[in-house]
């Protein structure tokens, strides 16, 4: 564990600028708006180590897949989320020396993310020789006009002579990937111009060898301070504004650039491009930067509004859980349905961008609860939106039905680890479950009946046609897989994956009972399909140990040599980053929930006794290597009443990038496991379900570390608060109609205000 922020409630802030850990720094002070983000890298150049990184949303490369020995099924392709040009790019010089924070000596520093308002702060006071000269730098994406970027500094003279400021200020397209093969990059300058009060610049992705379209990107930088003299450059990779005043004695001058960026994803022709962005510029230059951060703050007022979790007594947990929403929201917010959650977000390259089963597993649950329930609708649509690259997938290893892919910008697979991308085909079930949990909580059946239902008939086919009978046992098997604990390759009967299938076949054909012959007919779901499924459903393995009292997370498991990750000196920890992949695999230790993800789903379809026995045997063999693993163990051990451990997980999952629990944060935060954290809290400690008869319930406790804690949810049209205090819990309806839930067993009805 790396701390490298002080404990408040509202910000993240530090006063030591860490140059060995600046990229962890970086990491945690990323800004975003949904449309855009960036990493917190510095402005200025910085000779020290970083990972100057600009992402925006939906752009992206095909770059070719590379393996050693290739196999029939592979992707063409991986996506990689590229780093866009560098618009934020100033650099300062002193006299005519250019600052460097790496080198120069510097005091009264401070670095801080105003997690509240969406608004970045560096302060510093730099030393050239006897020049003292203070920078306040502050920067936001601007969540109310999303191609919006402000930079403003504030460079006041603290010496007793004059100082000459140069202010360079550029837009540069010579950026490349650090994941890049031999410094490729990524862009092609189409266009750019410079002038006295502003610059912009046209690119283009260059071209690719697999049909994908190349995306435009206009970027616009406009000047509201102009100081006394000034000069522009324009040469192959850049535009730059040149600006220079002598600043007298204990005097200051305010420089702000403001930067609008637009991409074909919204418009496809370049004339309209260009339009676009000259138009937005004209309307933003228009407003006083004061407008700009009252906007910004009204937008992220609101949101807090509705999502704030509020924990009093424990300062540490509170930022945690407000950090992680914070991240979230900057990430996605649902206005753009054609976007989905990347694992990294806007903090980072890894992953490539793209989505993974994360969305639907731990994201859908938080959104539905805290934002309008259109934005889990439109990630329901997403998956839909891409069924025929779903139905590639699957072709491509000679299966029928569809196979929603590991990673994807476009539907099509892009990821190309083999044990990975084909083997950990459970993903497809949480394709299926987000229908089924979205229809539960939400009460409407109207995506499932229509979209809905194509997706899961068509991942029923996959599973129907994967599955195979072993006339030995007379059962379905499915084999050579990877479930989700990623520490087993290749294994048979992985039991979380059995039961996913067994599952999505069982809801599939129950939805389909809900639809006329007609519809059925069109769906192409014969007699003879339907057959067979019920067959799978009623002779589906699931393998147990009546010794253990367990299900099995594999045919093999208990073969190991089972020592728990107690046993595991701490020097060798993470495992990932010190054994070899051989070791790991041989060993017991498990990355993440995979007999406890199916029991987490399912979580009231199962006895205390099964819960307690399944937690008690695979929790301790688990080493928590995965960013999902803390929420769902946290959730478990609080229905369990294991107050102690449910803590400890929901520390691990709230400030799992805040304390650098696994020492993979410096190149990106872990995004969509952040909701781990509510869903610790909000299932976990307060015990909210849809219960078996369709009510709203809630089972609350508070950790002995809190003194209260209280959260709001929407519910079918219904805005709710719950406080918890104590032993005292205040469940109120905040808006929308009267309400009958369950609290602690017994039915209780929520009137409203009169």
């Amino acid at each position: 564990m790396i701390q490298t922020f002080e404990i408040n409630p509202w910000k993240i802030v530090t006063h030591q600028l860490d140059k060995d850990h600046k990229r962890l720094q970086e990491s945690m002070t990323s800004i975003g708006n949904g449309y855009m983000g960036m990493r917190g890298m510095f402005e200025e150049d910085y000779s020290g180590d970083t990972l100057p990184g600009i992402y925006i949303g939906g752009v992206w490369y095909p770059d070719k897949t590379v393996v050693g020995w290739w196999k029939n099924g592979y992707p063409e392709y991986f996506g990689k989320v590229i780093n866009a040009i560098n618009f934020i790019k100033t650099n300062v010089l002193i006299d005519g020396e250019k600052i460097d924070l790496a080198i120069d000596q510097i005091r009264e520093f401070e670095l801080s993310l105003d997690m509240h308002n969406g608004i970045l702060t560096r302060q510093f006071e730099i030393l050239k020789g006897d020049k003292k000269i203070h920078f306040k730098i502050q920067r936001f994406v601007s969540v109310s006009q999303k191609q919006l970027f402000d930079l403003n500094y504030e460079i006041e003279n603290r010496s007793d002579s004059d100082v000459s400021i140069e202010i360079n200020s550029e837009i540069d397209a010579d950026v490349k990937n650090e994941d890049a093969n031999y410094d490729e990059k990524f862009w092609e300058v189409k266009e750019a111009e410079v002038d006295g009060r502003s610059s912009y610049m046209i690119v283009k992705t260059k071209p690719n060898n697999f049909g994908v379209p190349r995306f435009t990107v206009g970027v616009k930088a406009q000047y509201l301070t102009l100081m006394n003299e000034h000069k522009v450059i324009k040469d192959d990779w850049d535009v730059q504004n040149i600006f220079k005043q002598t600043l007298s004695p204990k005097k200051s001058i305010d420089f702000e650039k403001r930067v609008v960026v637009v991409t074909s994803r919204d418009y496809s022709q370049p004339e309209n491009l260009k339009l676009a962005l000259n138009d937005i510029s004209s309307r933003v230059i228009q407003k006083k930067r004061n407008q700009l951060i009252h906007e910004q703050s009204a937008v992220w007022n609101e949101r807090w509004e509705h999502a704030d979790v509020e924990i009093e007594g424990n300062n540490s947990a509170q930022q945690g859980i407000r950090f992680n929403l914070f991240q979230l929201f900057s990430t996605f917010y649902g206005e753009d349905k054609r976007l989905n959650i990347g694992p990294k977000g806007f903090t980072g390259e890894k992953y490539g961008g793209a989505t993974y089963w994360d969305t639907e597993a731990f994201a859908i649950p938080m959104y539905m609860a805290l934002a309008d329930q259109s934005v889990a609708r439109n990630l329901l649509e997403y998956r839909h939106n891409q069924l025929a690259g779903a139905f590639h997938n699957a072709q491509q290893q000679g299966l029928k039905g569809a196979l929603f892919p590991m990673v994807t910008f476009n539907g099509i697979e892009n990821h190309n680890e083999w044990e990975i991308t084909f083997e950990e085909i459970h993903r497809n079930g949480t394709i299926a479950y987000a229908i089924y949990n979205y229809t539960r909580y939400t009460g409407d059946e109207s995506y499932l009946l229509s979209e809905g239902i194509e997706v899961l008939t068509a991942i029923s086919k996959f599973w129907a046609d994967r599955v195979h009978f072993s006339s030995r046992k007379q059962v379905y098997m499915i084999h050579g897989v990877t479930g989700p604990n990623e520490y087993e390759n290749n294994v048979n009967n992985n039991w979380y994956t059995n039961l996913i299938a067994k599952w999505t076949l069982k809801y599939t054909m129950d939805a389909l009972g809900k639809l006329d012959k007609g519809r059925v007919e069109k769906l192409k779901v014969t007699p003879h399909e339907l057959r067979h499924w019920s067959d799978i459903i009623d002779h589906m393995y699931l393998p147990k140990d009546s010794e253990y009292g367990i299900f099995l997370q594999q045919d093999n498991f208990l073969d190991k040599e089972l020592k728990p990750a107690s046993s595991i000196p701490i020097n060798q920890r993470p495992i990932n980053q010190h054994w070899s992949w051989d070791k790991i695999l041989r060993s017991p230790y498990i990355k993440q929930a995979d007999v406890l993800q199916g029991i987490w789903y399912f979580i009231d379809q199962f006895s205390p006794e099964e819960k307690k026995r399944n937690y008690d045997f695979y929790e301790p063999l688990t080493v928590h290597e995965s960013s999902l693993s803390a929420a769902v163990h946290s959730i478990l051990a609080a229905d369990l009443r294991y107050e102690d451990k449910a803590v400890e997980m929901y520390e691990r999952t709230a400030r799992l990038d805040l304390d650098n629990y696994n020492n993979d944060t410096d190149d990106g935060l872990h995004i969509t496991s952040m909701t781990g954290s509510w869903l610790a809290i909000v299932q976990g400690f307060a015990g909210m379900r849809i219960d078996r008869d369709g009510f709203l319930s809630f089972k609350p406790f508070i950790p002995k570390k809190w003194s209260a804690y209280q959260f709001r949810i929407n519910f079918r049209n219904r805005l709710i608060k719950i406080s918890v205090k104590g032993k005292q819990v205040t469940i109120k309806l905040l808006s929308g109609s009267p309400l009958s839930i369950k609290l602690n067993g017994k039915i209780v009805k929520l009137e409203g205000s009169k």
